[in-house]
């Protein structure tokens, strides 16, 4: 299925923290699909700009503009609901501050690897950036 010609729908950021070879994961209130924290755009957003709000909404970290380093861009169906598109830029976060604390928005913090199985991931990270990370030497 060709992705590319469609319209996207959903402009959404999300941050790679990696800790001992494995990265962060969050379920949100009533899912049950895991995806890395981030989130939408909002309104003048910058993808970084976003991602450092839903960082510290999400998990409690906070990180710094020069900390973050895009590592691509994907687009896939959202996550129940296969009528929108979802592009997503990537990041990785290096130097985060704090450990991960879940707030109102989510329910369950995990880290996770290739290896990790019975935890059901977002597409994006379960096709791309998993795989990425893998070949990049960062996760097991």
């Amino acid at each position: 299925m060709e992705l590319m010609s469609e319209q996207v729908d959903i402009h959404k950021a999300g941050g790679v923290i990696i800790k001992d070879r494995h990265f962060l994961v969050t379920r949100a209130q009533g899912k049950d699909v895991f995806v890395a924290p981030g989130g939408k755009l909002e309104l003048g957003e910058t993808a970084v700009q976003a991602l450092i709000r839903e960082l510290m909404e999400e998990v409690q970290m906070s990180v710094e503009e020069q900390d973050v380093e895009q590592i691509g861009t994907f687009t896939a169906q959202a996550a129940g609901n296969e009528s929108k598109v979802v592009e997503m830029e990537v990041f990785l976060v290096n130097n985060a501050s704090g450990e991960p604390v879940p707030t109102s928005e989510v329910e369950e913090v995990m880290w996770v690897n290739s290896q990790t199985t019975g935890v059901k991931m977002g597409s994006i990270f379960e096709h791309d950036v998993m795989p990425l990370l893998k070949q990049k030497d960062l996760i097991d």
